[in-house]
């Protein structure tokens, strides 16, 4: 599984630290103890990036979902 941000280079650095590791599943209080941030300042960030209008796509290929033949699976690695 693969994710991919679209929209990022609307985003600033720090907006993009944060919106990565939000997506990733880390909890605003985590995000804020390991970027050094107040939660507050996470959430801050979080919104203004939606306002920049950014979109996660995940991608995750065919045969993870049993869809497909064993010859994607050589084209991945």
């Amino acid at each position: 599984m693969k994710m991919e941000i679209r929209g990022v280079e609307k985003l600033s650095f720090r907006e993009r630290q944060v919106v990565t590791l939000k997506e990733m599943g880390v909890a605003n209080a985590d995000i804020g103890k390991r970027l050094g941030l107040s939660v507050s300042t996470v959430a801050t960030l979080l919104n203004r990036a939606k306002g920049k209008g950014y979109e996660v796509v995940i991608v995750i290929p065919g045969y993870n979902l049993g869809l497909s033949g064993s010859d994607e699976q050589e084209e991945e690695g």
